[in-house]
């Protein structure tokens, strides 16, 4: 037996090895290369510390950032029918939504809440891209009616964050027509005259880029989003030509006059304060936890004892 080799190697080797960190502390920022504490992204909004690229961000994160202490109620959507069409391809449909619930812990698509924002009252919808890659299917379609039908009924103005790679093809042609059945419901709100802000996040493409996330009075995107139709890759094939650098991202839109603002997502909670009143003719929000001001109509006027005491 050799003493060295059996015994002190491996104690040494126990000692001085290096501990194994567990994988779900960090990730990995696709536009740099960063490696990214899980806690310090979270408390960034998912925005890379060291570039500023947004990663993806869930609906229910989204919503805890941006409503006032994180309160928010959530609006019941009416259920669509399960399974159409029967459709099948390498899976059943069915399977492919009970693997999406899993892993996102969400029951579709897009989460759509109340709530107020700088106390202001509004109704908010996002989709989730790593549900299905934020597809549009009816139960999209539903959420969207159902939260134009709460705002107009609640007289608050309407904000929707769209992130999707657009129909759901397992859905044919009931999801197209969602389509149109969103537009409807964008037309409501007009009428009603109350703000519809639009807030395209990456990536925002396909029939939901043809319908109502393109229909905002006020357009907003994050940095850097892709927002398009039809893909760059499919329209080089079509075109045979070579695309503008940067073409169909948001400071490309920007600057051709398809989009109003692109904001960063650390500072999109406070511009969207100041649209939505002034939007809805209200005074500007009160910075702080502080009461806001009483109006001059509002302050008591002096008791005629005290006056007569002064005199």
């Amino acid at each position: 037996m050799n003493w060295i080799t059996n015994y002190v190697r491996p104690r040494l080797n126990s000692l001085f090895s290096r501990r194994e960190v567990p994988e779900n502390l960090w990730s990995k920022c696709p536009e740099c290369g960063t490696m990214l504490f899980h806690r310090e992204l979270a408390d960034n909004l998912q925005v890379c510390t060291n570039c500023e690229h947004h990663l993806p961000i869930s609906p229910r994160d989204r919503f805890n950032a941006l409503f006032d202490s994180g309160i928010f109620k959530e609006i019941s959507v009416p259920e669509p029918i399960a399974d159409p069409l029967q459709f099948r391809d390498q899976k059943k449909y069915p399977e492919r939504m009970k693997a999406a619930q899993k892993s996102t812990g969400e029951k579709e698509a897009m989460l759509v809440g109340e709530g107020e924002i700088g106390r202001t009252p509004v109704v908010a919808a996002a989709q989730d891209f790593s549900f299905m890659a934020g597809s549009m299917g009816m139960y999209v379609g539903n959420a969207i009616i159902a939260a134009a039908e709460r705002a107009v009924k609640t007289r608050r103005p309407l904000v929707l964050f769209s992130a999707a790679g657009g129909a759901r093809m397992q859905e044919g042609i009931l999801s197209l027509m969602q389509m149109p059945r969103t537009t409807v419901a964008v037309e409501m709100l007009k009428e009603a005259q109350l703000p519809y802000i639009v807030v395209l996040t990456h990536p925002t493409t396909g029939g939901v880029t043809a319908s109502y996330a393109m229909l905002g009075d006020v357009q907003i995107a994050e940095p850097n989003a892709l927002i398009c139709f039809a893909g760059p890759r499919v329209i080089e094939q079509t075109i045979r030509e070579k695309l503008p650098e940067g073409f169909q991202r948001a400071e490309y839109l920007l600057e051709h006059g398809m989009l109003d603002r692109v904001t960063k997502r650390g500072d999109l909670r406070e511009e969207l304060i100041v649209i939505l009143r002034m939007m809805m003719k209200q005074a500007p929000a009160v910075m702080g936890e502080l009461p806001a001001p009483a109006a001059p109509e509002q302050i008591a006027a002096p008791a005629p004892a005290e006056e007569d005491a002064k005199a």
